[in-house]
């Protein structure tokens, strides 16, 4: 019997919630002797929402805690660190095992370097850690001998399907015996919607998700496919695949996430029903095997799965994360930058940006500012900088038109 000590970094939004709900459920078959392992939750990070920290640290008896920004009186306790850097000097104080990095952003990836740097087994949730600065990070994970751990439905559904030949984990598993990975994508919202409506989108429109339910920043990404070029960015530094091994497809199902065709002509694929406690068991859990809280799947019951390539005319982000690939250095963190910079303008009620100009200003952006090698963290920080800036001045200039 072992304890497996987690901090989870970004523990008020989605991912951090239903983890904790996961490791509820893990240390009830611990108490059953239905599982190996008890996980105890030594530390938690949060972004505002002091008053949620609170609830969480008192449920689960946790005294180190960090917050980025709010009301710290709201949280008690001597363990509170407060300010930018509070995530980083709760990985640095606190021993643990693993962390789950789930904070939205690049705000967590100074706090996932230092899990890395101190041998911390990693459970990777935040897509920016890797499209943005992949190029540090994975070597960093070669060198320290940790475990990274996918906590994404797509990349976990790989994880699992490369098992099938795999003798070493991430990032060294995928070689010449791989073909291709390809993702799925449900399409998002505007799926099913006619070529060029989708340019006078609204946001409310935008966050009908028709299989998740996420936040806000996501559920865009997904009506405009951007999530999909991420996460191939993101399987490109996690697996070892080249752009031309990597694909993706609409899949309205979300059953199978993640396919992988290996040589023999063979091709394996991973179905799950869509949802998240699922991939975040798996990666708290490590390599044991144990019964989840997610429903089981019946393939009678769902009757068909259907998939059909992506309109590249509709929906161009796809294409552009495989041009950032191919480009590689800086060129993740300024793609993923302007991004998230048009996403902001999308959602501001004041901006109003169009929707179909969110991917026009990746694009731009990714023409217009110089791609650079990637040695340190201060490379990926430029970068970021300067296609934000780029992003406000080319709206600015437009005049919102």
């Amino acid at each position: 019997m072992t304890t497996r000590r987690i901090i989870i970094l970004g523990s008020t939004g989605s991912i951090g919630t239903q983890a904790l709900d996961v490791i509820a459920h893990v240390n009830t078959l611990h108490a059953a002797g239905r599982s190996p392992d008890r996980l105890e939750v030594v530390g938690l990070a949060a972004g505002a929402n002091a008053s949620l920290l609170a609830e969480q640290a008192a449920a689960f008896n946790v005294r180190d805690l960090a917050l980025r920004e709010g009301d710290p009186t709201r949280v008690t306790g001597a363990g509170l660190r407060v300010g930018p850097d509070a995530a980083e000097r709760l990985v640095r104080e606190v021993d643990c095992d693993l962390v789950l990095s789930a904070m939205v952003g690049l705000a967590g990836l100074p706090a996932t370097l230092a899990a890395i740097e101190l041998r911390r087994d990693l459970a990777l949730a935040n897509k920016e850690t890797l499209v943005a600065a992949g190029a540090i990070v994975i070597p960093a994970i070669s060198r320290a001998g940790v475990m990274l751990y996918p906590v994404d439905s797509e990349h976990a559904g790989a994880y699992q399907a490369f098992r099938r030949c795999a003798a070493a984990p991430p990032p060294l598993w995928c070689g010449d015996e791989t073909v291709r990975l390809t993702l799925t994508a449900s399409g998002g919202a505007f799926r099913d919607w006619p070529a060029g409506r989708a340019a006078t989108a609204t946001p409310a429109d935008a966050m009908r998700h028709p299989t998740w339910r996420m936040g806000p920043k996501v559920t865009i990404d997904s009506a405009s496919l951007m999530n999909k070029a991420l996460e191939l960015i993101e399987a490109h530094h996690m697996f070892n695949l080249p752009a031309s091994k990597l694909d993706a497809v609409i899949h309205p199902q979300s059953i199978v996430h993640a396919l992988v065709e290996y040589a023999d002509g063979s091709v394996v694929a991973q179905l799950a029903l869509p949802d998240m406690r699922l991939p975040i068991q798996a990666a708290l859990t490590g390599e044991d095997i144990l019964p989840g809280m997610a429903p089981r799947l019946d393939l009678a019951a769902v009757g068909s799965l259907t998939f059909y390539p992506i309109d590249h005319e509709r929906f161009p982000a796809v294409r552009l994360g495989l041009r950032a690939i191919e480009a590689g250095g800086t060129a993740g963190a300024i793609l993923n930058a302007a991004n998230e910079e048009a996403v902001r303008l999308f959602l501001d009620p004041v901006a109003k940006l169009p929707f179909d100009r969110i991917t026009d200003l990746a694009v731009r952006a990714l023409d217009a500012v110089p791609v650079r090698d990637v040695t340190c963290l201060r490379d990926v920080l430029d970068a970021d900088a300067k296609a934000r800036e780029w992003v406000r001045s080319a709206y600015t200039k437009a005049g919102a038109q």
